[in-house]
């Protein structure tokens, strides 16, 4: 398939739906919401609303009833972007491309966009109008995967380990993992879940979906490893070396360049495999596995 297409796609539909669902530049307060909207239409490759909904028709559910879930995703992403940006945590002056939201708005401002962008990820989720329709079961099951991935258990206990994890600390292999797992690969896991689930996914198809979640999700946070060694600022669109910089636990500190790159090309075909009894209908999560190892960006 021609993933560059699929991807264009579906983010030009996550993005038209983020309008709608986010308030406008000119409600106040205005400089807040121009903040949040700065941030979440600053591009981006939109990966996580991507699995959600690639993984809603992978199991012959409609892209539709998946979407309030895909912009939730983006929020709750662009959210934890804009607080790992801050001073008092990465301190990176660039995102995608541009100065990041601290650089415009200042600190106070920033973080409280973060903090809007992430009620309103549950604000979009519990709205009537957006899940007339669905099961209000899976939908009430959607919202705890979701929230349970986002915070201390998961994206924000990651974030802990990995700042505990700075300034040349021994870290070892099991700690790494707890990291990148909990840091990056629960969203991205709870992306896929909650795709599956809204599509109506039965329990041995979710397991499958759920493997490659997990997998999917390592591959791509050891692949950002590499990338802030190996890539290039312009292209990535952020300040590249800050890892090595800070003295963080990443993979290729830990076991080197060709063993994080082989380690990565493994959990890609994990993923992949997962997917065998979906047929062609997973053909866009396959494409996305393997864009997630092969990125340059």
């Amino acid at each position: 398939m021609e993933l560059k297409h699929y991807m264009k796609e579906l983010g030009a539909q996550v993005d038209e739906a983020l309008d709608r669902m986010l308030p406008g530049e000119k409600i106040l307060p205005q400089r807040l919401h121009e903040a949040m909207r700065y941030s979440i239409f600053a591009g981006g490759k939109k990966l996580r609303p991507l699995l959600a909904l690639a993984a809603c028709e992978a199991v012959g559910g409609r892209r539709r009833d998946a979407m309030a879930a895909a912009c939730a995703l983006e929020m709750i992403h662009t959210y934890s972007l804009i607080h790992d940006d801050l001073p008092c945590m990465d301190d990176d002056d660039y995102r995608r491309g541009r100065l990041t939201n601290h650089k415009v708005y200042g600190d106070a401002t920033a973080t409280l966009a973060g903090d809007a962008l992430l009620t309103a990820a549950f604000t979009t989720l519990s709205d009537p109008e957006h899940t007339a329709g669905l099961d209000p079961a899976v939908t009430l099951q959607v919202i705890r995967i979701i929230s349970r991935a986002a915070g201390s258990l998961g994206m924000v206990g990651g974030q802990v380990a990995d700042m505990e994890s700075e300034g040349g600390l021994e870290v070892d292999l099991p700690t790494l993992e707890f990291i990148h797992i909990h840091k990056t690969g629960a969203l991205i896991l709870a992306s896929i879940k909650a795709g599956a689930l809204l599509g109506g996914a039965d329990a041995e198809i979710l397991a499958r979906m759920e493997r490659y979640g997990e997998a999917a999700g390592l591959a791509f946070q050891i692949a950002d490893d590499i990338l802030d060694i190996v890539g290039d600022q312009e292209e990535i669109g952020k300040d590249v070396g800050s890892d090595q910089a800070r003295g963080k636990a990443t993979y290729p500190a830990l076991l080197g360049l060709e063993e994080s790159r082989r380690r990565a090309i493994e959990l890609r075909d994990m993923a992949i495999e997962a997917l065998e009894p979906l047929g062609e209908a997973a053909e866009p999560l396959r494409a996305i596995a393997r864009y997630i190892v092969d990125r340059t960006r």
